[in-house]
């Protein structure tokens, strides 16, 4: 998984280069998101989020009432989080299963 702080067009251009690639028969299989500002991401990328993301990567949880109790914390918390954690991407709903399949989150910031 790529985290990139960047603009539309920026986001647009890997999306491109990666249809293309794809067109010319190479096997493609990136996962990327973009924030528009640091911030953003920061705001996204909290210490609790990081590690409900380090929870249900070593366990895809069923419920959010699951992963609250496996936590520690609130419901109302955690549901917050995992909304916001699916929203952006970070988390995947998967056979009725929350997971994130990610092996490593990289971030990306653009000085340009």
């Amino acid at each position: 998984m790529q985290l990139h702080v960047g603009t539309p067009a920026d986001m647009g251009g890997r999306f491109a280069g990666a249809w293309n690639r794809a067109a010319a028969g190479e096997q493609v299989n990136e996962t990327h998101v973009t924030f528009l500002d640091v911030q953003t991401m920061l705001d996204t990328l909290t210490p609790k989020r990081l590690e409900l993301l380090r929870h249900v990567h070593r366990q895809a949880v069923g419920n959010v009432r699951e992963l609250a109790q496996a936590l520690g914390r609130d419901y109302k918390n955690v549901h917050g989080d995992v909304a916001i954690l699916e929203a952006a991407g970070l988390l995947v709903r998967d056979g009725g299963k929350l997971t994130a399949p990610w092996e490593q989150v990289q971030a990306t910031v653009s000085l340009a």
